[in-house]
């Protein structure tokens, strides 16, 4: 890789860094490319990117970012997953750890907070964005689902009490 490459590189993953809502930093020694696939898949499915990048060239790229601090995680063998959500990262890369045990989370961060460990199990156990729109939609729509109840049950009430009435007048 020449030194164009090289400062290409920097400044695509200086724009992942800033860009991102959670970006988690894991140990992948050991895995298969069958595997590896997988992890992209499964980020991709969550509208989430891995990015495996020479760890030294990483931390020329998180320099002066509001997650520097994360630089500590990047020694080894080391991937990227991150994502826009604050959350879809977390949740791709916690799932992927629970199903291999060559996946080893290291930390990350979001936005400009350190997440080690637990931290990014943490943040990965938090609803996602689609998740929170759904909630509140449902909360929204709920009251107008409740008004429009209220006032069609009377309505069917007398229609009720009206056919009760008919009935015993029939009967008598």
């Amino acid at each position: 890789m020449d030194r164009a490459q090289k400062e290409k590189l920097v400044e695509e993953l200086g724009q992942i860094f800033d860009s991102s809502g959670v970006v988690v930093v894991a140990h992948y020694a050991g895995l298969t490319v069958a595997e590896m696939q997988d992890l992209r898949a499964r980020a991709r499915e969550a509208e989430a990117s891995v990015r495996v990048a020479k760890n030294r060239l990483a931390k020329i790229a998180l320099e002066g970012k509001p997650c520097e601090s994360m630089g500590e995680y990047l020694t080894g063998m080391t991937v990227l997953t991150y994502s826009e959500d604050p959350v879809a990262a977390a949740k791709v890369a916690a799932g992927f750890a629970k199903d291999n045990s060559k996946f080893e989370i290291l930390g990350g961060a979001m936005g400009e907070n350190a997440l080690d460990v637990a931290g990014v199990e943490a943040v990965s156990k938090m609803p996602s964005r689609e998740e929170l729109i759904a909630t509140i939609a449902g909360m929204l729509g709920a009251p107008a689902s409740n008004i429009a109840g209220a006032i069609g049950a009377p309505a069917s009430d007398i229609a009720g009490i009206l056919s009760t009435i008919e009935d015993k007048a029939e009967a008598a």
